[in-house]
């Protein structure tokens, strides 16, 4: 802030709460697409149906957490690679 008055670089720390409080968002809601997997998988009782549906449930988290994992990596293997593996790939800055 420049006298009180938001500047872009207010915008850096906006981008950047948004960005983690995402992650973190979709860490919860795959804990708990695996917790409800899980319980109507261990409760279908053997009915084709409800097991299908659960197997369903399970196997979709179990693509989410592989696509937000892989995700990471190859934001971290662009960091080595082309930014010299300085860490400052989720450090938002505009222009000085």
């Amino acid at each position: 802030m420049v006298d009180g008055v938001p500047t872009l670089k207010c915008f850096e720390v906006v981008f950047s709460n948004i960005l983690t409080m995402a992650s973190g968002l979709i860490v919860i809601v795959l804990f708990i697409m695996l917790v409800v997997g899980a319980f109507n998988y261990l409760t279908s009782l053997g009915n084709p149906e409800k097991l299908k549906k659960a197997q369903g449930t399970l196997r979709y988290a179990v693509i989410g957490l592989i696509i937000y994992l892989a995700s990471f990596v190859i934001l971290k293997v662009i960091d080595v690679l082309f930014l010299g593996g300085a860490g400052t790939l989720f450090q938002f800055q505009i222009g000085e």
